[in-house]
């Protein structure tokens, strides 16, 4: 029988359910063949002249028009007729027509007979047969025989040959799939489009983790934007990041750098097949396009793929979409965004409503979402609620919640309940919580483990555990390093880790800092004549960051450090600041300075808050003033309180004052 080459071509049979959800084929690609194309691609006003005519040449025994025919009647449903004019077709030799024929008898479920004619027209060069017979083996668990007909398929060009193919390698584990999904893909085979995309950008994670340089996340952070654990640590709910971070490094083309740039390049490639995926209507590839280029900054056109994403009813795109328009400000247009992904089941949109409706101060509605965020899987809602329960003081709640979280794994919530616990007076139930959340990568909670440890003297375990968390990044944490370095006489490494602290925003750090860079100064001389004032130094510039961050001690040393230079309006103003504050050496040091103007009387008032506060030469001074004006008992009461208050000196001078106004007062 000599098959003659084909003239109709199979739509795809059989389905196969991918291994993830992400990955599966959707309903065009991947359904069962209903009926078979013919060539040419008639339009609809066209069909009915089209078959009559092929009616008529085939009823007086044209081959290719009862093959033509046959998939007509196929594709349009009438199997009757159509394998009358099938059958007759391969009867004369078309491979078509047996092909074909066996996507008839598939659907009436005569599937034994139909894998022989695809044998046939398959054996006779048939790649869409020879598709069709690797889908019908591997429907039949027999791997060997699906993957030598899918082959066939694919090696002569056809595209659902390919990405079958390609599919049953990826379930193999056989990196051999990449080539075959490629090949589905440059022939616009969409789905396999999307899934060599996806290959990729798994692939530029990996290099990304090699490199450590390159980040890769989907989805946003789904606990309450400002939501906070309460007591020594806090912290945000678990969060799915809404886009692939990526950022390059400097490099010599080796390395971390190199490996950056080949993720770089990886990424660049996986958005160019998700692009023409998402052109072709494939709605997660418009989402995951969608996501790289909110990770390069193109939100308007990110914004744009997310919308067609969410339009065609993706969940999570309706949900990124609300993030974009939320930071671009329009709350109100997010909402509607984020209750249409909810409704459809998104936890992540549901916890954003949530938070949204807090931030209002509408908690029976906030409390609703975080449930149904919870009902939908997301164990952020019960982080959330605890959160909830927390602010308005419903504690017993709270733990409540925190307890479902932490025992889903959330390491914030597990820290939460330990902060919680703690709070109680149970260390003992808190730490046991405090060490799961730290295992589990929770900086809050190694570092309030520090702090547990350090709250029974264990100084030795509290410092591995700031250790931990200050890697991490953790500012406070690194403070804590640092001031146990400099206990330690380790002054470089208590330099790096306030450094690393002060950068992060420490004040007291930045202080500290500046008081180690201080002691390696020499005392500044007196400038000569006509010598201009020398810059800030590094030492003064810390100081002035602890300063405007409002620590005390460092607007005072500020201040000294104006008034040594000679700038007596700026040591004022920092003067007063701390002394406002509550410094009582800056209340002093303002006395000083406002006596020296001749301002006595309001230098007495800042003497007098000093004084009370336990300084002992602002009451030593107070006395002298005293003293002065002919107040002998008020001199004495001052004096008597700096005797009290010292230092030794001060302590001396005092007494000898109250003798001689002893004196004074007898004689």
């Amino acid at each position: 029988m000599d098959f003659m080459g084909d003239r109709a071509t199979l739509l795809e049979t059989g389905r196969f359910v991918q291994r993830k959800a992400d990955d599966a084929a959707d309903a065009e690609n991947s359904k069962g063949a209903t009926g078979a194309t013919t060539a040419g691609g008639p339009t609809e006003s066209a069909d009915a002249e089209t078959e009559a005519r092929h009616r008529r040449a085939a009823d007086g025994g044209d081959v290719a028009s009862m093959s033509v025919l046959g998939a007509l009647l196929l594709r349009r449903g009438d199997l009757d007729a159509a394998e009358k004019y099938l059958r007759a077709a391969t009867a004369e030799g078309d491979r078509a027509a047996a092909n074909n024929l066996g996507v008839l008898l598939h659907q009436r479920g005569y599937t034994e007979e139909a894998s022989g004619w695809w044998r046939v027209a398959a054996v006779a060069g048939s790649a869409a047969a020879a598709h069709a017979l690797g889908r019908h083996y591997r429907e039949q668990g027999d791997e060997p025989a699906a993957e030598y007909w899918l082959r066939q398929s694919a090696e002569q060009g056809h595209a659902l040959g390919a990405y079958a193919l390609a599919d049953l390698l990826e379930h193999r584990s056989d990196v051999g799939s990449e080539r075959w999904l490629r090949a589905a893909a440059e022939q616009g085979h969409r789905e396999a489009s999307y899934r060599l995309a996806r290959a990729l950008e798994r692939r530029a994670r990996q290099a990304a983790r090699t490199g450590n340089t390159v980040r890769a996340v989907i989805g946003k952070s789904s606990g309450q934007d400002s939501g906070q654990g309460s007591g020594a640590g806090s912290g945000k709910g678990d969060g799915v990041g809404s886009g692939v971070r990526a950022a390059p490094a400097g490099h010599d083309g080796t390395g971390p750098g190199a490996e950056a740039d080949a993720g770089q390049s990886l990424l660049a490639e996986a958005a160019q097949w998700y692009r023409q995926a998402a052109a072709r209507g494939h709605r997660r590839a418009a989402l995951h396009l969608g996501a790289i280029l909110e990770s390069r900054g193109e939100l308007k056109e990110a914004g744009r793929w997310y919308l067609t994403s969410a339009k065609d009813g993706e969940a999570r795109a309706a949900c990124a979409l609300g993030f974009l328009l939320r930071d671009a400000g329009d709350e109100e247009s997010a909402a509607v965004w984020w209750l249409r992904a909810a409704q459809d089941g998104d936890g992540n949109a549901a916890n954003a409503l949530g938070a949204l409706h807090a931030a209002r101060g509408e908690q029976q509605t906030a409390e609703r979402w975080y449930r149904a965020a919870m009902d939908a899987g997301d164990v952020n809602g019960a982080y959330n609620l605890g959160l909830l329960c927390a602010a308005q003081d419903r504690t017993a709640q709270a733990e409540q919640w925190y307890r479902r979280a932490a025992y889903a794994g959330h390491r914030e919530a597990a820290n939460a309940l330990a902060v919680l616990l703690l709070q109680a007076g149970d260390p003992t139930g808190a730490e046991p919580w405090f060490s799961k959340a730290a295992e589990a990568g929770s900086v809050d909670a190694a570092f309030n483990l520090g702090i547990l440890y350090a709250g029974r003297d264990d100084d030795r375990t509290a410092l591995v555990w700031y250790e931990r968390a200050a890697a991490a990044g953790h500012t406070e944490a690194a403070l804590q390093v640092g001031i146990a370095c400099l206990r330690d006489g380790d002054e470089r490494a208590a330099e790096r880790h306030l450094r690393c602290a002060a950068g992060g925003g420490s004040a007291e750090a930045a202080f500290r800092l500046a008081t180690v860079l201080d002691a390696r100064q020499p005392p500044p001389g007196a400038p000569a004549l006509g010598e201009t004032q020398p810059e800030k130094t590094e030492c003064e510039q810390w100081y002035e960051r602890a300063a405007e961050h409002g620590h005390r001690r460092a607007q005072v040393r500020v201040g000294m450090l104006a008034a040594g230079r000679g700038d007596m309006t700026d040591a004022a103003r920092w003067y007063r600041e701390a002394a406002e504050a509550g410094s009582r050496n800056g209340a002093f040091n303002l006395g000083l300075l406002l006596a020296r103007e001749g301002s006595e009387r309001e230098a007495a008032l800042w003497w007098s808050r000093a004084a009370q506060a336990g300084h002992g030469r602002a009451a030593l001074r107070l006395a002298l003033l005293a003293a002065r004006r002919g107040e002998l008992a008020e001199g004495q009461r001052w004096c008597a309180r700096a005797v009290e208050l010292g230092p030794s000196e001060v302590t001396e001078r005092a007494a000898r004052l109250r003798e001689a106004l002893h004196q004074e007062l007898t004689a």
